[in-house]
């Protein structure tokens, strides 16, 4: 079982600093006929490098998440179950922290939605509404697959006209989304 005070505090702290330059918490929604409102809604904790050695002490450490090497040559390492980012990403951050202002806000929203989808929120209207609101305010808009309006018009017509996944694929492929 994870025990942060395991951690020695000079890793920590430098795997800390590490994530606050390299570091990204993203929420992310795919379109899912078998969800209630007709989206997957995904957590995730990543960073990538072209040198694998720092992400394998995070993923060491830290005992959970994936690595695998992207065609680029770029080392990519991730945290998507939302039990290993609750039990072992929160206290990891909790205890070791950030210095910039914007990783801070960011973890901050980050650990807002873990509450969320803890809650189930995601399968509720409002519950999407909150987790886009909370999304907008997250890496100052980032680029998104899917904004917020086809997001909350897809879900209302997978409810309404049982429309599948697929349409709503080909729907945002037709209508590529906006920086928001």
């Amino acid at each position: 079982m994870f025990d942060v005070k395991q951690i020695p505090p000079d890793l920590g702290n430098y795997l800390a600093g590490f994530a606050d330059g390299e570091g990204s918490f993203n929420v992310s929604f795919r379109p899912r006929e078998d969800y209630p409102q007709g989206w997957k809604v995904s957590l995730c904790f990543n960073i990538s490098q072209r040198d694998e050695v720092i992400l394998a002490l995070f993923k060491r450490h830290l005992e959970c998440g994936t690595m695998r090497r992207r065609s680029d040559g770029v080392w990519y390492y991730e945290v998507n179950n939302l039990e290993a980012i609750r039990q072992n990403v929160l206290p990891f951050f909790d205890r070791f922290g950030f210095l910039s202002a914007k990783k801070k806000r960011d973890y901050s929203k980050f650990k807002q939605l873990v509450e969320l989808l803890e809650q189930k929120q995601e399968r509720m209207p409002e519950g999407v509404r909150r987790i886009l609101e909370i999304r907008r305010e997250m890496n100052d808009g980032g680029n998104r697959r899917y904004h917020d309006e086809q997001i909350l018009a897809a879900s209302q017509k997978s409810k309404s006209k049982g429309e599948s996944s697929e349409t709503i694929r080909q729907d945002s492929q037709a209508r590529p989304a906006n920086k928001i």
